[in-house]
């Protein structure tokens, strides 16, 4: 699934489309166009002070709403600056560039809708509403859960790299996916789904 960094036109709220299966068989990159949505080699941590957690890596997400549960893997940053993606359906990947979950800004977790043929970790992101919940848990024991604000869906070529990546003054989380049409001829979504959320309890 190409984690392309996802544009959104407008919120959307309501789920997508499940008549057809949905397919991806290329992971998508969190780059829309090359240099557009690269993403920056390090994600600074915001001035702002606000509840949060100390630094700790996450190990597995639940998302409740989905009956989804996954492993977390560490994501780099490929050579042309795009966001590495995990390399099958499942595990989820965490942006370790970014801050941890539960941590200061906002951490970013990317997972496929879709791989040859079997449910991505993401696949029902486009459903989740606000008021749900993802719950982290951390390498140290700990367990953060956020609340989800909103869910957005944007067009590759015009993805939100401030909004997922830059600083908030408060202890966020993104999660992104691949969503809209796919395109037979270069084998990709043509936009993400991206979920906004906020720490609730850790």
């Amino acid at each position: 699934m190409a984690l392309a960094a996802a544009s959104v036109g407008a919120v959307v709220l309501l789920p997508q489309d499940t008549g057809s299966p949905a397919r991806l068989d290329t992971p998508v990159a969190v780059a829309a166009t090359p240099g557009a949505s690269t993403l920056p080699a390090e994600v600074a941590t915001p001035a702002a002070t606000s509840w949060q957690l100390s630094a700790s890596e996450p190990v597995r997400v639940r998302i409740p709403a989905l009956d989804v549960t996954s492993t977390v893997i560490r994501l780099g940053l490929e050579r042309d600056g795009a966001l590495e993606v995990p390399a099958g359906a499942y595990p989820v990947g965490w942006y370790e560039g970014g801050p941890t979950p539960g941590q200061l800004g906002p951490s970013v977790l990317a997972g496929h809708v879709d791989w040859e043929g079997e449910r991505g970790a993401f696949y029902g992101l486009r459903e989740l509403r606000a008021g749900d919940t993802v719950v982290i848990d951390r390498a140290d024991g700990t367990v953060a859960t956020f609340r989800i604000d909103r869910v957005e869906r944007h067009a590759k070529e015009d993805f939100p790299t401030e909004e997922v990546y830059g600083d908030i003054e408060h202890a966020g989380l993104r999660l992104v996916t691949c969503g809209g049409a796919f395109d037979e001829g270069t084998g990709d979504y043509q936009d993400n789904v991206i979920v906004f959320a906020t720490l609730t309890t850790g």
